[in-house]
């Protein structure tokens, strides 16, 4: 590989000289292949020809590219300073020139260093961890950030190794706090780091080059990014671990696995204590084999630790979303199993709600996925199983039964078959477009039911989260914009694009090259589906959903489609929405509920952590009393006898969730509270809540409508 650059580049051989001189003799420096040179150069024309955002790589995407290449090293600030930010800017505007060329000069060299100086740190707090924990002091006030967006880059190596300072001694005092014993706490620490330091040594051009490429792919999209070969030849780490495992997708972020989703009735989800945004720092074998520490672990091999045959078990130790501070742990016990097809499948309930004297009875089906047998259907069976298939089915069952009106409940529902949506909305309309796609060519075609056949008429609500993704916010899209239904629950996550994947020389490009309109013209993209009552939320949107996401494509709107309303909401969602409040207001369980997230939100405004052990305890203290207090007070309002503690209302047994409550006060209300499978397959007392609440909405909209149906009547017969 060429070390000399055009003098367009403005790269002076004597600070590649200098460069070089950092590393120590033993470092080897990672060199880029011809391969790759080739790779670079397609995914560059590709990004530019074919992705939805039509960005051209120019200087300007040059100098983001740097931002976020050089953040997706050192997003904490702790290996590089202010020296070789100034050093890294000779590449700002030549990199996309570079690119075009096949050279990876500036990526390269940029890692290198990082290299470098992250195994000549990880080396020295190795060697020194013992002497340093010794010497910590935990009654001297300072504190630890959070944010570390916030921080500037370090002057020097004085103040690195006061920042590195800090982290440890947070590190020891969250294990202190997590209640592992002293003589505990250096061996974990320093098996960490040496897992990490040896994770390192094994980057090699492959790493090097995805990491690159993914720092351009991210600004175009979230959801464009380079499959390297070893990644594509695993296609998904994810979806392998998804369908047997736990039924659970990882990502990484800094230097945790992270809980990204959970696959509808995978093991994860049918426990109920895991939750997306957990972070997973600790992954034991049976039910009490020792929990490894794995953070700063690659994701395959957390992967590889994580599955297993069906039928053993796994225990995660993992920081809820919900919490700030790392010392807030809760062990998850899951059993390893396959998701079966027939249970994803759509599922019945009956709900017997009372008004005016009478009890009205209300159907819910569930629908947890958009699934369909795709090789069945190939092979020509008249029976294969499809969402819209059994949802026709038990909708017929629940009209035998006489119900009064229908939820559809697509909480938590991902989505899945784009085809499967749109066949569902035509179980709810007599004929019409669904979905409107439009093209990176700015094509437009539009896709629904063109056909005329009967459809349930019935009083409808579909019930929607921040978890609501994809197809879930086409069909509720389609329900809202054809005054179908009332759509009612949290915003929905904002996924409105469509991916392509795109083989290059070495490797895959997934790629943004289309995006989801409803027939109102508005995109389901970032925004998602906003329902007409909204209760509150259990998500944290700048954690969850694609707001949340950098460089997220933005909500936009093309031409509607005509089509006709069946209802007018305009005129009773006034009324729904005051009967709402009037009866959340009163109603303990969404008093409690809405208490939970205001208490989780005062959490997120936490922006230091003290590193002073009383200060620190008192905060884990003040959060524990704040929660107690919420629970009483919705057990005072339901008559039910009050805790003294949280852990008074810990049922498990074993070790599993022994800490839980004391060290996790917002999360103690999501452990599972028995081993009977049965009670273990039921929703949280919140979700309960949220359905009996679009239960009631449900009944109010049907009686709003019978009323305003009499009194049109009584006008008729007077004229």
């Amino acid at each position: 590989m060429s070390l000399i650059y055009h003098t367009k580049f403005a790269v002076r051989v004597t600070s590649l000289v200098m460069l070089l001189s950092i590393c120590s003799p033993a470092q080897s420096i990672i060199e880029y292949t011809e391969p790759q040179r080739d790779t670079i150069v397609e995914m560059v024309d590709k990004l530019q020809e074919r992705h939805y955002a039509k960005l051209l790589y120019g200087d300007e995407l040059s100098s983001q590219h740097l931002d976020n290449y050089i953040n997706s090293l050192d997003n904490g600030k702790i290996f590089f300073t202010a020296i070789d930010l100034e050093d890294f800017e000779q590449y700002r505007s030549v990199m996309d020139d570079q690119l075009r060329e096949g050279k990876l000069d500036a990526g390269f060299t940029i890692f290198n260093r990082y290299h470098q100086r992250v195994q000549d740190r990880l080396k020295q707090v190795s060697s020194t961890l013992p002497e340093t924990v010794a010497a910590m002091d935990f009654t001297t006030d300072e504190s630890f950030p959070l944010d570390m967006e916030e921080r500037k880059w370090a002057k020097g190596q004085a103040e690195l190794d006061d920042r590195w300072r800090k982290q440890l001694k947070n590190q020891v005092l969250s294990l202190k706090i997590a209640g592992k014993d002293t003589d505990e706490i250096v061996p974990i620490l320093q098996k960490r780091y040496e897992r990490q330091l040896q994770s390192v040594t094994q980057y090699n051009s492959q790493d090097v080059f995805q990491i690159y490429a993914n720092a351009l792919t991210e600004l175009y999209d979230p959801h464009t990014n380079y499959l390297s070969p070893r990644s594509t030849e695993n296609f998904n780490i994810n979806m392998s671990l998804s369908l047997e495992g736990i039924g659970a997708v990882l990502q990484m972020e800094d230097e945790y696995t992270k809980i990204s989703s959970l696959v509808a009735k995978g093991p994860a989800d049918k426990e109920g204590a895991l939750r997306p945004s957990d972070r997973i720092v600790a992954v034991g074998q049976g039910v009490d084999g020792v929990l490894e520490d794995i953070i700063g672990w690659r994701l395959d091999e957390v992967v590889q630790l994580i599955r297993g045959p069906k039928g053993t078990t796994v225990r995660l130790e993992v920081i809820p979303a919900k919490s700030k501070s790392t010392d807030e742990r809760k062990v998850i016990t899951i059993v390893r199993n396959k998701v079966k097809l027939e249970e994803q499948s759509a599922q019945k309930k009956m709900l017997e709600i009372p008004a005016e004297g009478k009890v009205l009875k209300i159907g819910v089906i569930d629908i947890p996925a958009f699934y369909i047998d795709f090789d069945a259907m190939r092979r020509g069976e008249k029976d294969y199983k499809s969402t819209t298939r059994d949802v026709k089915k038990l909708l017929q069952e629940l009209e035998s039964d006489g119900v009064d009106g229908l939820i559809v409940d697509l909480r938590n529902n991902g989505g899945g078959s784009l085809q499967e949506a749109n066949e569902l909305t035509g179980l709810f309309i007599e004929y019409g477009p669904t979905v409107q796609i439009r093209h990176s060519s700015r094509r437009v075609w539009r896709d629904g039911k063109r056909v005329k056949s009967p459809y349930y008429e019935g009083p409808l609500v579909v019930l929607v989260n921040r978890l609501s993704a994809s197809a879930s916010e086409i069909f509720a899209g389609a329900m809202q914009d054809y005054e179908r239904a009332i759509i009612v629950g949290d915003s929905s996550f904002g996924k409105g694009t469509v991916q392509t994947l795109v083989p290059l020389t070495e490797g895959q490009l997934k790629i943004t090259e289309s995006k989801f309109y409803r027939i109102s013209g508005e995109s389901t993209q970032h925004r998602g589906v906003i329902p007409d009552i909204e209760f509150p939320s259990m998500y944290d949107t700048a954690e969850i959903g694609e707001s949340s996401l950098d460089h997220a494509l933005r909500w936009d709107q093309i031409s509607p489609v005509r089509h006709i309303n069946y209802d007018d909401f305009s005129s009773v969602l006034p009324h729904i929405q005051a009967q709402f409040l009037d009866r959340s207001a009163d109603n303990p369980d969404f008093i409690f509920l809405e208490d939970q997230i205001g208490l989780a939100q005062a959490t997120r405004d936490i922006t230091a952590l003290p590193l002073n052990e009383k200060s620190r305890i008192a905060l884990r203290d003040t959060q524990n009393e704040k929660a107690l207090n919420i629970e009483n007070k919705r057990r005072k309002a339901k008559g039910e006898e009050l805790l003294t503690s949280l852990q008074d209302d810990d049922d498990t047994d074993g070790d599993s969730h022994s800490d839980a409550a004391d060290l996790d006060p917002l999360a103690a209300n999501e452990i599972e509270k028995s081993d009977d499978d049965e009670k273990a397959a039921e929703e949280d007392v919140s979700d309960d809540v949220l359905l009996m609440e679009a239960g009631y909405v449900l009944v109010d909209a049907l009686l709003l409508r019978q009323r305003r149906y009499a009194l049109h009547h009584e006008e008729e017969t007077v004229h």
